[in-house]
Parts: C-alpha cells; structure tokens; sequence
C-alpha cells in the first residue's frame, strides 16, 4: 500500500483518548481474575503486569514472596500510576496465597509449560480464576502443583521455549479479555 494513500490515519493526542478518572475506573466491572505474582524477581516486570492488568481491567494482583511491592521505584516507572487504580495484595508464601483464595471460590489456573499444560487458544476462560505468574527463572513454585485446577500455555513457535513473564501476561490477559467480549457480541 502507498504510504500517500493513508493520509486519513491521524494518532490521537493524550486529551482525545478519553481516559477514564480514578473513581470512573475503579466503579467499572472487573475481569473475576486475581493476577498472582509468585515470587517475580524483576520490579520492573511487576509494574508490567500492573500496567496490563489496569488495561485489562483485572480484579486484582496478588503479590507472593520475593516480589518487590509498591511504591518501589521500578515498579511505579514501568507501572505509570497502575498501582493506584489496580487493588493489590502482597502475601509472604504463595502457596497461603492460592489457599485462601481457593477458599473464596477461585480455580487456582497457572500459566507454565508442563506435561498437561492446554494452548492458550483452547482454554475456555471461566469465573472466577486465579492466573498465577511465576519466577523467570524457576516458574510456578512447585508447592503449589497440588492446589492447581489446570495450566495453560502460550504456543511458541520460534528458537525460544520462554516468554518474558510480563509479555506472557498481556496475551493471557488479552486472551480472557477478547473471550469476555466475544460472549457479549
């Protein structure tokens, strides 16, 4: 296509964007998913995930164990004031973490490669979750294997057999999403 012939293609500036306030965000309805964090080295990927989860609408962040917590410096750089419109908790061991929240309802889902991992593209999202992250080294802490319902992956196609856990995050969260509004259509 000639570059001429797209001159009807004009960016928007930050005030035609049409943001939502603080208090418009927080009265909308939210995704039934808690994001936990499990023991996510990189600040930096922990204001990632903020950032997505606030574009996604999430219900909440659970952060476990050696994840850095707000107001740390790299989380609030990557996060651009996420960590003011996304509720959060911080809870020392993962595992109480996806206890207590099993307890409220939860199916405990992680996002890893293992022997009975489903694509992500054939899992059918369901109420509530939780969607758990884990280490970008280790993944999912291998205490919480028991608790699980399930684990999905994002196919790969490439050299690499790992996505950074923060990309990871936003095309799993996207995926929940697009399934949310495809069922209102």
């Amino acid at each position: 296509m000639d570059p001429s012939e797209n001159q009807h293609f004009k960016k928007l500036k930050l005030d035609q964007l049409e943001r939502l306030d603080l208090s418009q965000y927080k009265a909308l309805p939210k995704l039934p998913i808690i994001v936990v964090c499990d023991n996510i080295r990189s600040a930096n990927n922990i204001g990632s995930i903020f950032r997505t989860s606030d574009a996604m609408c999430v219900e909440k962040i659970l952060l476990t164990g050696i994840c850095a917590v707000p107001p740390h410096r790299e989380i609030l750089k990557s996060a651009l004031g996420a960590t003011q419109s996304v509720e959060w908790t911080y809870c020392p061991s993962v595992y109480d973490a996806v206890v207590e929240e099993k307890k409220k309802g939860y199916k405990a889902i992680a996002v890893e490669q293992t022997t009975s991992s489903i694509p992500l593209h054939k899992f059918a999202f369901k109420d509530p979750l939780l969607l758990i992250f884990g280490n970008e080294v280790q993944g999912i802490s291998d205490e919480i294997l028991p608790l699980l319902e399930g684990c999905i992956e994002v196919p790969q196609f490439g050299t690499k057999h790992s996505l950074n856990v923060s990309v990871c995050a936003g095309i799993v969260l996207w995926e929940a999403q697009k399934q949310k509004l495809s069922k209102k259509e």
